[in-house]
């Protein structure tokens, strides 16, 4: 009996493979998330990943850090904005409304870190964090709403802080 079961159980455990990979092959086409297509850091620096997968250099951008910083784009890999969480810049590479003097610091490892809103495709959280060498500041955030100057976007609740003894490393899942 016990041998029975087993053989019934690794045919089920196939065929329920086997459904899983039909399935996953009957899709047209997978679409992976684009709101991270496009890179801005260092000096004037970025990288934007076509639709084809292959990164191309860019030279356009306004960045300026020497460490950390985050970019957002929309759902089709259209870039929306980033920040070095010192200024905030639009797509058009100006800066933000209201999107200078953030307490983040441009040698702060990941001194931006933009999170999409949840329940809310218009408004990104947009979290910052002081340098080792500048830890009056901690984490703060600001909210991003890109509904503002014309869907350029503007910074509101500018610098609300978080923590204040924090410093250097933001992360998100």
């Amino acid at each position: 009996m016990s041998i029975r079961k087993t053989n019934i159980s690794r045919k089920m455990k196939r065929n329920i493979l086997l459904i899983i990979v039909a399935l996953a092959c009957s899709f047209n086409s997978v679409h992976s998330q684009k709101e991270n297509y496009n890179w801005y850091f260092g000096y004037n620096a970025g990288i934007t990943f076509n639709p084809n997968g292959s990164p191309q250099a860019v030279t356009n951008g306004s960045f300026n850090s020497m460490e950390g910083g985050s970019t957002m784009s929309d759902k089709n890999g259209n870039l929306l904005f980033y920040s070095n969480g010192v200024t905030v810049w639009n797509r058009n590479h100006n800066v933000m409304n209201n999107g200078s003097g953030l307490n983040g610091h441009v040698s702060s490892t990941q001194s931006a870190l933009i999170i999409p809103m949840p329940g809310d495709t218009n408004r990104y959280y947009l979290f910052t964090t002081d340098g080792f060498e500048n830890i009056t500041n901690g984490l703060r955030y600001s909210i991003i709403d890109m509904r503002l100057d014309g869907g350029l976007g503007g910074v509101t609740n500018k610098n609300t802080p978080l923590l204040d003894s924090l410093c250097e490393k933001l992360t998100a899942i």
